[in-house]
């Protein structure tokens, strides 16, 4: 130390001893306050940071999301394949709570994939009334068991509105027309509210095919150019179109799935943000990418609102014995251990790097070591948004060129790398004496 201090001023060594507490201590509370996080309905995410990096790294940082667009969302497969894998998990956790393994199986299944087979009572079938032969109602849909004296509903098929507005005009109609009992035909019209009534609730894979295949309010217009043939081409030309060698471009209007438009939107988003360079076409590049914004959320919100409710409502499934388990744990398996890295890694990676690199630079332990890791961390957050000419302006109150507070707190740490701030005031001096001891008494 005293050799430091022919070299350094005391009152350099105090502020450079302060400098590297202060810098240990904001380093240390960012991160415990981010994992304070994880027990809160909103656990703090990297997602939204590096999604929206900006300047030449930006692709390397999107990929570092894994999913900066969250299209995985949107595919129906990896959807299936994720609460598929869970459910696995779900039911090796509970097992060994109850021997009533198989009732808690059934119920799980029925709850996503929905039942084969309703049914409802009904002692007999009006006169008249065919249930294979009525017009706009699907020939499997319904059956009538004359022994069990029940109305069986296809599961999958279900009972459509149409189909159940068909059946109740038919037997009005028939209940008008006949002499016979009118409570036959009453009987009748029940048991197909009730049908409908049990079988009209889809099944969460049902519902998430819906939300993303079959919903028609998800299906906009989108005016293309398509090439036609030689034919189609002179026709156009005759009327006043240009057409050029073997085929001409015609506009057709085509129908596009709001998916299939956010993908679209996507691309042109992504060229036009390669070509911005002056201030108007940051602009722009703003506008989509708010835009972008607003359909990811209408398109992915209700999916993961549709995972939220699975969860929810299976958890209710549970029996005491099996609640008090308590949650299926983070990790199960090496997939689902893949599966948490690809989402959570570079989150406990970052919250738990900021807290143990700034508690020891407050310790003064491992000084260098902890000094050039938390360097190159704040490295990485400088440059997913660096304050470079050309690049995107990041908006906020701050206002930089090439040079903001995230860089100098890096470039302070690396200058505290190369002192002994560690040996002035810090458990490295304490670590070193300790190993000269034992060099010298060995």
């Amino acid at each position: 130390m005293s050799r430091d201090l022919r070299r350094i001023s005391l009152s350099a060594v105090i502020l450079i001893v302060l400098l590297r507490i202060a810098i240990g201590w904001h380093l240390m509370y960012e991160g415990l306050w981010k994992i304070k996080t994880l027990r809160t309905a909103n656990p703090w995410s990297s997602m939204n940071y590096l999604r929206n990096a900006t300047g030449p790294f930006r692709p390397l940082f999107r990929r570092m999301s894994g999913d900066p667009d969250d299209l995985k969302w949107l595919d129906q497969k990896h959807v299936t394949d994720r609460w598929n894998a869970w459910r696995g998990r779900f039911l090796t956790h509970y097992s060994s709570a109850t021997n009533d393994n198989d009732s808690l199986k059934t119920k799980l299944s029925r709850l996503m994939e929905g039942a084969d087979l309703y049914s409802v009572p009904l002692a007999t079938l009006p006169p008249g009334i065919e249930l294979g032969n009525i017009d706009g109602v699907h020939k499997k849909v319904l059956k009538f068991d004359v022994e069990k004296q029940r109305l069986i509903i296809d599961g999958k098929l279900h009972l459509l509105p149409t189909e159940r507005d068909r059946l109740l005009e038919t037997a009005e109609r028939l209940k008008q027309a006949s002499a016979g009992d009118p409570q036959v035909y009453d009987s009748f019209i029940k048991a197909i509210n009730d049908a409908y009534k049990v079988s009209s609730k889809l099944s969460i894979f049902e519902r998430l095919a819906a939300l993303l295949k079959g919903d028609p309010e998800r299906v906009g217009l989108s005016l293309q150019n398509r090439a036609t043939t030689n034919s189609s081409a002179e026709g156009a030309a005759k009327e006043g179109e240009s057409a050029a060698g073997d085929a001409a471009a015609v506009p057709v209007l085509v129908q596009l799935g709001e998916v299939d438009l956010y993908l679209k939107l996507i691309d042109r988003y992504e060229a036009d943000y390669a070509k911005a360079h002056t201030n108007f076409e940051w602009d722009h590049v703003e506008k989509q990418s708010r835009e972008l914004r607003e359909i990811r959320w209408k398109l992915v919100n209700p999916v993961q609102s549709l995972e939220r409710e699975l969860i929810a409502n299976a958890e209710e499934l549970l029996s005491p014995e099996q609640f008090a388990k308590g949650p299926i744990p983070l990790i199960y398996d090496r997939d689902s251990l893949t599966h948490w890295v690809q989402e959570h890694g570079i989150d406990y990676c970052t919250m738990w790097g900021l807290a143990i690199f700034g508690l020891f630079l407050m310790l003064g332990l491992l000084t260098r070591s902890s000094a050039i890791a938390a360097a190159a961390l704040l490295s990485m957050f400088y440059l997913a948004m660096p304050p470079w000419p050309g690049a995107q302006e990041i908006p906020g109150i701050e206002h930089n060129l090439i040079v903001n507070k995230v860089l100098v707190e890096a470039l302070a740490l690396v200058a505290l790398a190369c002192l002994h701030s560690g040996q002035w005031f810090g458990l490295d001096s304490a670590v070193s004496a300790v190993f000269r001891k034992r060099m010298k008494t060995g």
